[in-house]
C-alpha cells in the first residue's frame, strides 16, 4: 500500500477488516460443525426455499427497486407503516448507510464496549471517530453511554440483544437512554435477534421510532428466518430518515429472489415458533452443561452464548482444539474479550457432539485450565 500514489479517505486505513466466523476446517478429523456465525441450525423455511426457487427463470429481470411487496409483508407482520420501511442487503448495509448519511469527518459514533464491530467500521469508513462506552458485567450500561456523549456525537448504536454478549436492555432502560440524548443525535436500535427474545419487558424499538423523529430500528432476515446467505434486512425509520436512506441506497439493492424468500419466511409462523422454542431449549441445556464444567456462561437473549474460558490461553486452546475436531466456534479477541468464546446454539445432536468434544479436550489436557 505504501507504494501506491492513491490515498483513501481518512479513517479507512485504521479499519481492522471484519472477519466473520470460520466456515471450514482444513485439518479437521471429523465432519465440520459450524457454530461460529449465529446461523439458524434448522435452516430456513421450506416456504422460503420454494419462493426463492420460483424466481429462477426470471433472473434476467431487475428487481422492484422499492421492494413494495416485501415492505407490505413486513408492515403487516409487524404492524408498521410500510412507507417508513427501507429494505437493504442485510442490516449491515442499512447500518453503513445510516452512518454515511448522518456522521462524517470530525463526528463521533458511539456504542458500548463489546458490541457489533460494524459500528466502528462504519464510522471509520466515513471519517468519523468511533467511541466505546464501558459496560457493566458485559451488559450495555445506559449511564456509561450518556456520560460518553459529547458535542460531536451524531449517532448512538445499541444492539439489543447485544452481539456478542447476549445482554438485553429492557424497555425502561432503552427509553431512559433515549430521553438522555439530544434531539440531534440519532439512536439506532439494532434488533437483529429480536425474534428470539422472550423477556416480557423488552421492546425491539418500533414504539420509540413511532414516537420520535431521531430513532431507527434495524432488523434482519439472517437470524431466526435463516436467510443469511441472501443478505436481507430492513429498517423502520422516521419519514425523513427513510427519505434520506432511499436517496443514497443502491436503486436495486435487494434482489427479487431475496424479496420473495423474505415474504414467504414472514408467513411461515410455524417455522419461526419452532426455531424460537428450539433455541430456548438448546441454550438452557448447553449453558447448564458448560457451567457444570466450570465455565462461566453469560445470560443471553440471542441464539448464542458467550463463554468465559478464564484466560486468553484457555480460549485460544479451546478454539483450536474444537476446530481440530471439526467444530467451529468464534474467538472473541476482536471484541476485546480474548478470554471468551461465542457459541451458536445448534441442533440437539450438535450440542451433544460439542460437549463430548469439550470433555475430550479436558481429558487430553488435564492440567491446563480451560
Amino acid at each position: 500500500m505504501s507504494d501506491s500514489p492513491l490515498r483513501p479517505q481518512p479513517g479507512i486505513l485504521d479499519i481492522a477488516p471484519y472477519v466473520g466466523g470460520e466456515s471450514s476446517a482444513d485439518n479437521a478429523q471429523h465432519p465440520v460443525l459450524r457454530l461460529a456465525s449465529n446461523e439458524n441450525p434448522r435452516g430456513c423455511s421450506p416456504q422460503a426455499i420454494s419462493a426463492f426457487g420460483e424466481q429462477a427463470r426470471d433472473l434476467h429481470r431487475y428487481p422492484d427497486g422499492q421492494a413494495h411487496a416485501l415492505r407490505r409483508a413486513i408492515a403487516a407482520a409487524e404492524g408498521l407503516d410500510e412507507n417508513r420501511l427501507v429494505c437493504g442487503a442485510g442490516s449491515d448495509e442499512l447500518i453503513a448507510l445510516l452512518i454515511q448519511a448522518y456522521a462524517g469527518v470530525g463526528d463521533e459514533v458511539l456504542s458500548s464496549a463489546h458490541s457489533f464491530l460494524m459500528y466502528p467500521i462504519g464510522a471509520l469508513s466515513n471519517g468519523a471517530h468511533p467511541r466505546r462506552a464501558p459496560e457493566k458485567n458485559f451488559c450495555t450500561d445506559v449511564d456509561s453511554l450518556l456520560d460518553a456523549v459529547t458535542a460531536r456525537t451524531k449517532i448512538v448504536f445499541v444492539a439489543n440483544p447485544n452481539n456478542p454478549t447476549g445482554a438485553l436492555l429492557n424497555e425502561r432502560e432503552l427509553r431512559r437512554l433515549h430521553r438522555g440524548l439530544r434531539d440531534d443525535i440519532l439512536l439506532v436500535v439494532d434488533a437483529a435477534y429480536a425474534e428470539y427474545v422472550t423477556a416480557p419487558d423488552y421492546i425491539a424499538g418500533a414504539e420509540l421510532v413511532s414516537e420520535n423523529n431521531n430513532v431507527v430500528m434495524t432488523r434482519t432476515f439472517s437470524k431466526i428466518h435463516g436467510l443469511a446467505g441472501l443478505r436481507l434486512g430492513w429498517a423502520f425509520c422516521p419519514a425523513a430518515v427513510a427519505d434520506v436512506l432511499n436517496r443514497i441506497r443502491g436503486p436495486f439493492n435487494v434482489s427479487f429472489p431475496a424479496q420473495a424468500a423474505g415474504i414467504a419466511a414472514l408467513h411461515d409462523h410455524a417455522f419461526i415458533a419452532a426455531s424460537r422454542a428450539h433455541n430456548a431449549a438448546g441454550k438452557d441445556w448447553l449453558s447448564a452443561e458448560l457451567s457444570k464444567r466450570d465455565f462461566r456462561v453469560y445470560p443471553s437473549a440471542g441464539n448464542f452464548i458467550l463463554v468465559d474460558c478464564h484466560s486468553t490461553a484457555g480460549a485460544t486452546a479451546t478454539v483450536a482444539g474444537l476446530k481440530k475436531q471439526g467444530i467451529l466456534i468464534r474467538a472473541m479477541g476482536a471484541y476485546d474479550l480474548p478470554h471468551c468464546i461465542r457459541i451458536t446454539i445448534g441442533r440437539q445432536q450438535d450440542m451433544h457432539r460439542l460437549i463430548q468434544a469439550f470433555d475430550a479436550l479436558s481429558s487430553s489436557h488435564p492440567h491446563e485450565s480451560p
